[in-house]
């Protein structure tokens, strides 16, 4: 398959083979390539995200690092009088729908010849990061928030990366990896594009789950982005190799304690709006400060660790791919998204806090007015098994 590295701000263009993660003036890459769904083959292939080997960007089978991950199941779940379709992303190898990601990126740094990688992660990306750097005998370091859930990053060193604790916030984090990724290859889950076109695996499976059709409507998380961006990747091959005939609504859902792109969404901004700690009293999410700077939320801790991103690189992107869907944000409260919890906990699905928030979103979408026979798509994003604390807590204090 035909690929090509481009920055998506001065349009340099770099070639696939090469070991770059960003441009030469600080932009951040995407990928173009040209995808092929030869149905026949993929019908009669292992179910595995790997079934779509013609529209991943690997040039040699020799490097594809896989645990056999991907073709989770779409079930249905009865919320009030709708039935949604979740995603039991959930199930994957390391617990979460990040290991579709990190598959083709490990084997693209295998196919690279890269020893070492550096990724920042809230968890779930350096967990699966971490795996299949194990799988290729690649060196890993990880730095991750200290605050982290105990469970995430016992998982990380479990696999014999180097694990990097940091103090401070998720944007410190960030800060730190990029400083050592001026050594290493930087398998970031966010910078890195070819993390995104592993999760457009989520769209694939989707859409030969529906009998090669496209759902209504997609419910989906918007931290840093990747299931949902690479849901957007997915579809629009899908549409462009004239599989589907139309691009599913996106809704993007984010927490009411971290909401910078819900806010910009509302102010029919292009880029996410900043977040601040600042206490003020005011009952409004989007409040003027005195020195008239505009901030999406009062930023505060959050049941829901993997969706407080304040500044997501790729959030104008996020902004773009909603709007071109015809979608929107929404934001939940903790509230919601303990009840969303419980409400997973009583159909059987041991789901994180992260996760419920996405259900939470679900259940205000379905609330705000969806369509009688709208199909609605949705994902389990992670695993309770990698968060016991917070959801001892929550039960401790029912």
């Amino acid at each position: 398959m035909t690929t090509q590295l481009f920055c998506t701000s001065c349009g340099e263009g770099y070639d696939s083979l090469e070991p770059v993660w960003r441009c030469s003036c600080g932009g951040l890459l995407d990928l173009e390539c040209e995808p092929d769904f030869p149905l026949r083959k993929i019908g009669r292939r292992k179910p595995t995200m790997w079934r779509y080997r013609e529209a991943l960007p690997i040039d040699s089978d020799v490097h594809i690092l896989s645990l056999d991950e991907g073709f989770t199941p779409l079930t249905p779940l009865a919320i009030g009088d709708k039935r949604v379709l979740f995603k039991l992303d959930h199930l994957f190898p390391t617990g979460s729908f990040k290991d579709r990601g990190a598959s083709v990126l490990m084997s693209k740094a295998h196919e690279l010849g890269v020893n070492k990688v550096v990724e920042d992660s809230s968890g779930n990306a350096g967990c699966a990061i971490a795996a299949y750097a194990a799988a290729g005998g690649i060196g890993c370091e990880i730095f991750a928030p200290e605050k982290t859930s105990s469970a995430k990053l016992t998982q990380i060193r479990a696999y014999g990366a180097n694990l990097h604790p940091v103090a401070g916030s998720r944007e410190d984090t960030a800060k730190a990896a990029l400083l050592a990724a001026n050594d290493a290859y930087y398998a970031s889950h966010v910078c890195n594009p070819f993390f995104l076109h592993g999760t457009k695996t989520f769209a694939f499976e989707v859409c030969e789950q529906l009998g090669w059709e496209a759902p209504d409507t997609l419910v989906l998380p918007a931290g840093n982005g990747t299931l949902l961006l690479g849901a957007y990747i997915g579809f629009s091959e899908l549409l462009k190799c004239g599989l589907i005939d139309y691009m599913p609504k996106m809704v993007a859902v984010q927490t009411e304690s971290c909401r910078p792109l819900h806010a910009a969404w509302e102010e029919k901004s292009s880029e996410p709006c900043a977040v601040t700690r600042k206490l003020r009293p005011t009952s409004q999410a989007i409040y003027e400060s005195d020195e008239s700077e505009t901030f999406a939320a009062i930023k505060k801790d959050t049941f829901a660790e993997g969706m407080a991103i304040a500044k997501p690189m790729r959030g104008r992107q996020m902004l773009e791919a909603v709007k071109k869907c015809r979608g929107k944000f929404i934001s939940v409260s903790e509230d919601e998204i303990r009840s969303a919890l419980s409400l997973s906990f009583g159909r059987g699905f041991y789901i994180e806090p992260t996760a419920a928030a996405t259900v939470a979103g679900v259940c205000k979408y379905l609330s705000d007015g969806a369509k009688p026979d709208e199909m609605v798509v949705s994902a389990f994003t992670g695993h309770g098994l990698k968060d016991t604390e917070k959801i001892l807590s929550l039960l401790e204090n029912r």
